[in-house]
This record gives structure tokens, C-alpha cells and sequence, in this order.
């Protein structure tokens, strides 16, 4: 027996030998981000994507990634207004997203359970304001890509066609002289007598209001009042903060949220009672078209305005208006500049998963070929450290945005709308919104209903 014995003592030794080799080969790996032993073991990871007019721009990114690095990047594009719900599905499958993005800090709460601490990452690293991060005690849980700035958008060739109109009412004579609600509403009105001899069909694009459209109002346009509401709150560092300690919402400046609200679904080219089947995609093309002068969106929007089939605005004369409420000294007010587009990692895929897709943004934001994307393609302003001031985007609004930043005589709006307490609140307002727009319901009852819905998702949300 005692060689069956020897045996035994040599067969255990070699198991142990081999149980040690592989453990060091794990520790090694996991050692490095840029372990290229690390890379070769992740065949795909999994962006599930936000923003719905990048989708095609992605798709080409994750092409060429492929084509040097082998790995798949997988893009799925969850549909208008739906980015939530699409997650919770997404998340709970086995193939689940590897990269998803979170809307700030109540966003982080509803998916702090699968956000990876991401203090020690490439990407954090480079990021220029690293108090723009959601961060708690703990670590670093999302990275903001981008910074973004929306108004209303208008094509000043139409505005310089009505500003030479010899009948026309007002006493301004440009679009610059345009700096408070008065006066862009007597523009706005006069413009909608003379709509025949400007060639448009109304001075706003549609109010979109079809499922999961009606974000720039129920989120973009709502961000004024409440801005002005909580900066009054002086117990908090900013407003967002002021939000997020908000529970019970006096909506104090409802009548200029009507003011602007108003003017947009009087002077549009569509009837309040076909708004509820309008979408964001209708009102870019109508203003694409030259069918319409204004419309309230983001610099994103002109990635969608050049696509559009016989497209007539020219980059130079597409250019921001801030959103003007009546609110006084609105004069120095500007434009909407923030960001609600943070990237998160799953904290529950497996490291080399996690590390790989922090490989990918990584490359996206810092190298030659990923920043040309990202400025060319995307239209990002990202926050990173690896950009120059030569790598900016070149679109119009891109621009723009960067021209209402560096103004120090007025003071632009930070986006307040992250301290929204639930994408249930914005639904529902939206919903009372349009009820109003088609005289279903009338202002005072969606006052009530907006500060209903925030105090029972405030308290939802402590529970």
C-alpha cells in the first residue's frame, strides 16, 4: 500500500500546485486595467444607451472598437421616456448591461445596489470638475460624459426676414434685443400675424406630448420655475440640493411656467388638439424644414436637424434664445447648462466585465480616434482633461452653448430638474400638462395635481 500511498501524497501536490498557479494568474490580471491577459478573456460587453439620437453614431463606435480590439460592444437603445423601465428589465437578465446610465442623484438611489465604485478608474481620473460626479462617503458612482445646454433654438434667417417686415409692430430689430418674456412674446405674437409672409406655418415647432416625448416640458421647461423656487432656499449649498430636501413644492412660479407654456401651443404650427400625438422627431423636422422659426430643445438637436431629408437651416444661423418666464431681472438670465448623463458601471457583472467596459469609455474619451467621435459624431462637450480647446465640437449649437458659457454678463441655469423626485412625477405632470393644452383640464387643477405628485414621491421615496 505505501506506493499506492506515494501516489496519493504526488497527486495532491500536483492539484495544489496547479490551484496556487491558477489563483496567482487571477490575482495578476485583476492587478491591472491595462492587463491585455485581462482583455483577451471578454468577448462582449453591454451599453445600454440613453439618448436615442446618438444610436447610429454608437453603432459605428462599436464597429470600429471591435475592429481593433476584438471585443463586441453591444448598444441597445432604450425607446423615448422609457430608459428606466428598459433597465429594470435589462438589469435582471443573465446578459445584462455592463455600462448603463443613471440621472443624477436620484437616479443613483434607485440603482445604487449596482453601481460600481469607480474612484479608482481612468475615466474618473481625467474628469476636469470631479465635483460634477455623483460621489458619496463611499466612492465615485457615476461620471458625467457631457455637458449640455438647452433654450430655444431659433433660425435667425426667418427672424431677420420678419426684423425687415415694414409692418411689423414691434421695436426691436434683431433677435439680441430680445432679453425678457415681454418681448419675446410681442415677437413671437406679431410673428404669427405675419406667418403667411414669412412662409412659416407657426413661429414654435410642435409641443410634442406623444408617449414618452413630452420631456422638454414636464423636465427641460419645468427646470425655470423650480430653479428660481429653490435658489430662494438658502439652507442648501444649490439648487438641486434645495430639491432633494424639498417635500413639500410650492411651485411659487407656476404662472411663468403658463406664461412660456402658452406661448408655445399659441404660435404653434400644430392645434392643441393634435399635440397628443406629436413627437420630438415632428418638431425637429418642422423646423428642419423651415416650416416653423422656433423650437425649445438641447444642442443634441442638431444632430437631428441635419439628418432631416431637405434640410434648409444653415449652421449659421441656427443659434440659442434663453427660455424667458417674466421673471425679474430675467434679463441677465441665459441659458439652461447642466448635465443629466452619467455613465455607471454594473456592480454586478464580473470584474474583468467591469474593467473592459471601463477600457472602452476610456478609449472613447482619450484617444485620437474616440475623441473624433465624440466632438465629429456625438457633438459631446465632454468634461475630460484629455480634451483640447482645438477638440471642441464644431456643430452650431455646440458651439453656441460654449459662447453662452463663457458670457460673464449673464447668469445661466444649472439643471435643477435632477431633484425631480421620480420619473412618475414627470410622467404625471406631463399628463396634466397636455390635459391642459387640449382644455380638458384647467391651470389651477394642474398646479394641485404637480404638487400632489411631488409630496407622495418625496414620501415614497424616504420610505
Amino acid at each position: 500500500m505505501n506506493w499506492i500511498k506515494k501516489i496519493s501524497v504526488i497527486f495532491l501536490a500536483m492539484l495544489m500546485t496547479a490551484a496556487t498557479a491558477t489563483g496567482c494568474s487571477s490575482t495578476s490580471g485583476s492587478s491591472s486595467a491595462d492587463q491585455s491577459s485581462q482583455k483577451t478573456q471578454v468577448k462582449e460587453i453591454y451599453y445600454l444607451n440613453f439618448k436615442s439620437e446618438d444610436t447610429d453614431e454608437l453603432n459605428t463606435i462599436a464597429n470600429e472598437y471591435k475592429k481593433l480590439t476584438g471585443i463586441t460592444v453591444k448598444v441597445v437603445t432604450a425607446a423615448s421616456g422609457t430608459y428606466e423601465q428598459t433597465l429594470k428589465s435589462e438589469i435582471a437578465k443573465s446578459d445584462s448591461p455592463t455600462i448603463f446610465q443613471i440621472n443624477g442623484p436620484v437616479g443613483y438611489q434607485n440603482w445604487k445596489d449596482y453601481c460600481a465604485d469607480l474612484s479608482g478608474s481612468k475615466l474618473y481620473n481625467v474628469l476636469v470638475n470631479k465635483d460634477l460626479a455623483i460621489r458619496t462617503d463611499d466612492g465615485v458612482f457615476g461620471i458625467p460624459y457631457t455637458v449640455e445646454g438647452y433654450g430655444i433654438i431659433y433660425n435667425d434667417a426667418i427672424m431677420k426676414k420678419y426684423f425687415a417686415l415694414p409692418n411689423k409692430k414691434v421695436s426691436v430689430s434683431s433677435t439680441a434685443d430680445i432679453k425678457n418674456f415681454a418681448t419675446l412674446k410681442a415677437v413671437v405674437e406679431d410673428m404669427t400675424a405675419n406667418k403667411d409672409k414669412l412662409g412659416i406655418s407657426g413661429v414654435f415647432a410642435s409641443t410634442s406630448f406623444a408617449s414618452g416625448q413630452d420631456w422638454r416640458w414636464q423636465t427641460h421647461l419645468a427646470n425655470l420655475p423650480f430653479y428660481y423656487e429653490f435658489k430662494e432656499n438658502q439652507k442648501y449649498k444649490d439648487t438641486e440640493d434645495a430639491g432633494l430636501n424639498t417635500s413639500d413644492i410650492q411651485f411659487k412660479y407656476a404662472a411663468n411656467f403658463k406664461n412660456v407654456f402658452d406661448l408655445y401651443i399659441n404660435n404653434s404650427c400644430t392645434g392643441k388638439n393634435l399635440l397628443g400625438s406629436k413627437t420630438v422627431a415632428d418638431s425637429m423636422a418642422e423646423f428642419a424644414l423651415g416650416k416653423v422659426a422656433m423650437v425649445q430643445n438641447g444642442n443634441w438637436a442638431w444632430s437631428q436637424i441635419a439628418k432631416v431629408s431637405g434640410n434648409t437651416v444653415k449652421a449659421d444661423d441656427i443659434k440659442f434664445l434663453p427660455i424667458y418666464t417674466g421673471m425679474s431681472g430675467e434679463e441677465k438670465q441665459g441659458i439652461c447648462i447642466g448635465t443629466e448623463n452619467y455613465f455607471a458601471i454594473n456592480s454586478k457583472v464580473s470584474k474583468e466585465k467591469q474593467q473592459a467596459s471601463l477600457d472602452f469609455l476610456y478609449w472613447l474619451f482619450s484617444s485620437t480616434q474616440g475623441k473624433k467621435h465624440v466632438t465629429n459624431d456625438l457633438g459631446f462637450l465632454a468634461p475630460f482633461s484629455t480634451f483640447s480647446d482645438d477638440e471642441k465640437p464644431t456643430d452650431p449649437l455646440g458651439r453656441d452653448v460654449l459662447n453662452w458659457e463663457a458670457k460673464t454678463d449673464v447668469e445661466n441655469v444649472p439643471w435643477t430638474f435632477e431633484s425631480f423626485p421620480s420619473q412618475n412625477f414627470k410622467n404625471e405632470f406631463g399628463a396634466a400638462l397636455l390635459q391642459y393644452a387640449q382644455g380638458k383640464e384647467n391651470w389651477d387643477q394642474v398646479v394641485s395635481d404637480v404638487k400632489s405628485s411631488w409630496k407622495i414621491e418625496y414620501e415614497c421615496n424616504q420610505e
